[in-house]
């Protein structure tokens, strides 16, 4: 139940793409280096993945592995759903498709500490590593708390959601944005009109329907325009990127254009922060 909730009211499952907790890529690279500092003479550690509020903060990765959208899905619906690994560390198997479809990986699952509430996975083959990786999650602890690195997060998960507002673009409602490199997706708060359950719902409706209008042509759309009786929809698809957005409804088609190249604009100006550029191997 839990993930089919996810699946219906998070646009990250829409997109096949994963959220980024927004933070200053200086405490970004030094959380992922003390991760790597921490468990690199570790065999058979696959993947440690650093998550809080269902955003990834960071993920090392073996070098020769890469872990997709979908397979991280899991992972966030694995820790959000249960609120058991708060109380103590964890060991469970977890299936990732993309990994490995016919077998599971062991994890252990911890959260940092009582005072910061990021989670943090520890993915290997070895089934007898329990103990060594709650001793490399211990050092990682008293790493990042010595270099302010568990303070930033708290920043990070108690500042708002950037506001439409903030982005300083006329006529501008909500939008979607995903780094199809990286698969990773950036979206601002959603407001009026869409602050009701309701009309939250309609809009993930439309999103859905421009999603399919874009991507049901073999790739040859690139670009959809919707006039609607409420709002603007508009979708446009590039190699490096997937824009859907929702306009007031008076806007013109030269205006919507204008907004479009503000909002990204906005975005790769703030692009450090708000995605992960390289992860880090061990």
């Amino acid at each position: 139940d839990h993930i089919l909730n996810f699946t219906e009211t998070e646009p990250m499952y829409l997109l096949s793409a994963i959220k980024c907790l927004p933070l200053a890529s200086t405490f970004r690279e030094a959380i992922g280096q003390t991760i790597v500092s921490a468990c690199a003479k570790i065999k058979n550690l696959v993947y440690a993945i650093l998550i809080a509020d269902n955003q990834l903060i960071t993920m090392v990765r073996m070098k020769k592995y890469n872990l997709q959208a979908s397979d991280l899905h899991l992972v966030f619906n694995l820790v959000s759903a249960s609120e058991s690994f708060k109380a103590a560390e964890s060991w469970t198997p977890i299936c990732l498709p993309n990994f490995d479809s016919s077998g599971f990986l062991h994890a252990h699952v911890s959260y940092l500490a009582e005072d910061c509430q990021a989670c943090l996975l520890l993915l290997t083959v070895d089934h007898d590593l329990f103990f060594t990786l709650s001793e490399a999650k211990q050092r990682i602890v008293e790493r990042l708390r010595r270099n302010n690195s568990l303070e930033a997060i708290n920043a990070a998960l108690a500042e708002p959601p950037t506001t439409v507002a903030e982005l300083g673009v006329t006529g501008l409602r909500h939008c979607l944005y995903k780094c199809r490199t990286s698969q990773q997706l950036w979206s601002p708060a959603i407001e009026a009109p869409y602050h009701t359950e309701e009309q939250a719902v309609r809009l993930r409706h439309m999103y859905q329907q421009l999603h399919g209008c874009v991507h049901r042509h073999n790739g040859t759309l690139k670009l959809a325009y919707q006039q609607l009786p409420l709002e603007i929809m508009l979708g446009w698809i590039t190699a490096g990127f997937e824009l859907y957005v929702a306009f007031e409804p008076l806007m013109t088609k030269r205006n919507t254009i204008n907004a479009v190249n503000k909002i990204l604009q906005w975005i790769h100006k703030k692009e450090s922060r708000l995605f992960i550029s390289t992860m880090p191997t061990f």
